[in-house]
This record gives C-alpha cells, structure tokens and sequence, in this order.
C-alpha cells in the first residue's frame, strides 16, 4: 500500500435476502483527496459506506486504515478510527434543539455525571460561528427546513476535529447554489489539511468540480476507478447506466390544453406575496430560485399542508377554498414533497400499502377490505410505473430512493389526479432513475395532466419545462418562455 493511503478497502462482498449488494470490491482513498463515488441507485454506494461506517458488517472482506487491519462493528467504532458520515437520508430528532444536535451520542458531562449545557452552548456557539451561520440554539430541528438540518449535519461532520475520513452521501441534495458554494469551499479547505473525503453524488457537474479521483459503481460491482482527468459526464454515465442515455431530458413537444389551475394574488404573511401564475393542461411548469425564496411553500399552501392569508386558487375555472390536504385531492390535486421520507411514504409499511393509502375507499367497502382488488391494481401500477421490488409485499424502505419516489407517484396516481406539484422530485435519485422520473412526467402531460415541478437544478427545469416562473424573496420576479431559457437569465431572476 502506498504510503498517502489512509483507508483500504479488500475484497468486499455483502448480501442481503434475495440480492447481492456488494460483490468482490476493492477500494481505496488517500490522505488529503477528494475520491468521488457514483453509481445509480441501487448500485451498492451507500451499502459499502455504511461498511465503513459500522452500520453493516461485510461478510467477507477486510478494512485496513494507516495499513492496519480494523474491525468496524459500529458507528461508535468508526469514530474512534476517525470515520464521519453524513448520510444521504437524514436521521435526526425532530424534537432536539440546534445545540443538542450538535452533541447527539457524545455528551459532555460534569465532574458528577451531569450533562454540562453551559459547555455544550459554547461548543455549538463557536461552531456556528465559524461557519458563518445564523441559528438560534434553541430552535428546533423541526421547524427547520430540510435545507437547514443537511447543513447543519455537514458542519456537524467537519467540525469533528478527530475526524480523518469523512464520509458525504448526497451532501447537495437539498441546499442551495450559494450553499454548495460553501460547502466547496469547506471541502478543499479539509483537503488542504490531509482528510480524506469519500463524496457520493448523482449531479455530474459537482463531481467534476470536486473530485481527485472517481470510483463506478454497477449492480454491487466496481466498474472503474480513474483519476477525474482521465473521464468525461458521457464516460461516467455510461459506466453508471452500463448503456448510453440518449438523451438526459425526453421532453417532447405536447399540445398544450385548456387552463386546469390558476393562482391569483396568493398571500401568506411574511413568507410570499402577491403569487401569481397559471398552468394548462398538458403543460410542464417549472418554479426555480435560491433555497428560501419560498418556492416550497406555495405548494404548501395550494396542497393545504400549510394555511394561506389571502388569494385565490381556481382549479378547472372553479374557486377552491384550500383549508386541508382533503379540499387539494377532492378537486384532483396532488403534491409529491422534497422529503419523501418524512411526508411521502410510511417507511416501515410494504409497496402495497404505500400504493393504496390515499384511495384506501376504493379497496375497503361493505365492511371489508377486497385484497385481490387491491393485489391487481398495486401490481398493475407499479408495471406502469417500471418500480424495481422483489414483491408488493417489501417494504418500502428497502427500495431505492428513485423506486421510492415512484411508489408516491404510484399512490397518487390510483386516485387519477389532474394536477401534480412535484417538489424536488428527483432529489438524490441517479441519472437512470431520473430518467425514468422525467419518462413518467412526460406520459402524464402526454395523458393532459397539469405538471407544476420545484426544482434547484437549473438543467431539468430547461430540460423538462414548457415555462419557468422564478421566485426570490417570497416573490415572483418573472415568467421565462421555452425560447428564452438559460441558466444565466433563471439567476438573474433569482437574485432579485
């Protein structure tokens, strides 16, 4: 072994029931770089990261750090090797306080036992600060946004001075431009100091820009490792998909219909005003702006999860008055959200259960639940909809996350909705899956369907989009024409 590696990886295999995940793979990352994995969902990155993490044990296979053989049986012990991860899907107590996240799992305590909260709100206020960030220590994780707790879970990692390798699944998935920027920043600056990153990502632009070396991933299998030099986004793709994506964005020119949703001057005190904007049947819209500029929360409020203060919500020329979530899906609006975790699905239910809980009325009557009906109809949508899952019956914390957010799509579309508010809705899913996300969104503006999609990635609003709205500071700051997208004029718009 080279003398710059800091961790090695020999001979790896892992299965679970009915799937080999991880199948002979050796891997290595060195002091001071940036080794990028990537791969689509399902490929094994996550499985090999939790390996070294101590969330699994391999079943064969040994882990070498400084060239010494280690035995990573938990997260506890990865610490004490100097293992950090931030995870793709993130875990946290909803409860707990900015200051107490900072020290979930290692308290610090008094000379009698007791947990020191004088030390523990110094600690938290000098990490804020020297991050540069502004949140109240009291507040809770909660009433945050998902954008806030992932980046408070990247300063958590590095702000942990033992660690040497830091492990980031996803790191980007839900901050913003200006943010990445930080993070980039944060990145190069524990580089110069020696750690070690592993980095997973899907976004093929960020891992370019950050990478030294880059690891592929297929199927549990290692396809190639190569210096970033040495590769191009098509190579990686490729490598990734092991076939070449035609084209990343299948959009095609739809005719357009008849206005199905109109918003006019939707109000909510402080967060946006004055929101106004249409979408017709068929059409494809898309919102953008800066994490903040309050993009989430009008779709919050047209789907009833949080209350409006004035304006009006005209749905096929009727005017709805929006006071829940039910008034959204009687009138044939639905919403799949950014956190597909927390508001999309019951992570320890089955697929079926998952697919039928919206329209439970169509499968339970006369006092009985008719479980063929409800086999038929699961079956048949999660075909159309190309869901990868052993049986309806796993649960639906096993699949991927792109075969997650077409088990919500699914849910939704038993109950044949005329309108869909898609935020973030391929938000840490891989190209292939993405691809197939975009398919499925096409087919719907192809069957008439009204499509309003919250992206922050410039390229599959361009790709995707018939017209961008653009938001900044609770405001609409303009309304851009196929003809005229560019990222350029979607940032000016975005800045205000």
């Amino acid at each position: 072994m080279g003398k710059n590696v800091k961790l090695r990886l020999e001979n790896i295999d892992k299965s679970f029931p009915g799937v080999k995940a991880l199948d002979n793979i050796n891997f290595s990352a060195e002091k001071g770089s940036v080794h990028v994995l990537c791969g689509e969902n399902g490929a094994g990155k996550s499985t090999l990261m939790k390996i070294i993490n101590g969330v699994y044990h391999q079943d064969t296979g040994n882990i070498y750090i400084d060239d010494k053989l280690v035995e990573i049986d938990s997260p506890t012990k990865a610490k004490e090797h100097g293992i950090s991860m931030i995870f793709q899907e993130l875990d946290f107590v909803p409860e707990m306080t900015v200051e107490e996240n900072f020290v979930t799992g290692n308290w610090p305590t008094s000379k009698f036992g007791k947990v020191n909260w004088k030390k523990i709100r110094k600690q938290a206020k000098e990490i804020l600060e020297k991050e540069g960030l502004d949140y109240d220590l009291d507040t809770k994780l909660k009433d945050l946004s998902i954008s806030d707790i992932q980046l408070l879970e990247i300063v958590k990692a590095v702000s942990y001075d033992a660690a040497d390798i830091i492990i980031m699944d996803e790191p980007t998935s839900a901050i913003s431009d200006t943010e990445i920027d930080l993070l980039f920043d944060k990145i190069r600056s524990l580089r110069e100091r020696g750690k070690s990153i592993i980095y997973i990502s899907h976004k093929m632009d960020e891992i370019f820009k950050i990478a030294d070396m880059i690891t592929v991933l297929r199927d549990g299998q290692l396809v190639a490792t190569k210096p970033k030099e040495e590769l191009d986004i098509e190579t990686v793709i490729s490598l990734m998909v092991g076939r070449k994506l035609s084209e990343n964005f299948p959009k095609e020119d739809i005719e357009i219909g008849e206005e199905i949703l109109k918003v006019k001057s939707l109000n909510s005190h402080r967060i946006f005003k004055d929101i106004d904007f249409n979408v017709h049947a068929g059409e494809i819209i898309g919102f953008s702006g800066l994490v903040g500029a309050g993009r989430t929360e009008v779709l919050r409020a047209l789907f009833g999860l949080d209350s409006y203060d004035s304006g009006e919500i005209i749905i096929n020329g009727k005017k709805i008055d929006v006071t829940s979530t039910n008034d959204s899906i009687d009138n044939g609006m639905v919403m799949l959200s950014e956190d597909r975790r927390r508001y999309g699905i019951i992570p320890v239910r089955s697929v079926k259960e998952n697919t039928t809980l919206a329209n439970l009325e169509e499968f339970i009557y006369n006092g009985r639940l008719h479980r063929q009906k409800e086999i038929e109809v699961v079956e048949e949508m999660c075909e159309k909809m190309n869901v990868k899952t052993p049986s309806i019956d796993t649960d639906v914390s096993a699949l991927s996350g792109g075969n997650q957010q077409k088990v919500v799509l699914a849910k939704w579309m038993v109950n044949d909705p005329d309108i869909f508010l898609l935020d973030e809705p391929t938000r840490g899913i891989d190209v292939g899956a993405k691809f197939e996300i975009y398919k499925l969104m096409t087919a719907l503006a192809k069957r008439g369907k009204a499509i309003l999609m919250v992206s922050s990635e410039l390229p599959e609003l361009i790709g995707m989009c018939d017209r961008i709205y653009v938001m900044s500071e609770g405001k609409l700051t303009g309304e851009l024409k196929r003809k005229d997208f560019s990222q350029e004029a979607i940032m000016k718009l975005a800045v205000g």
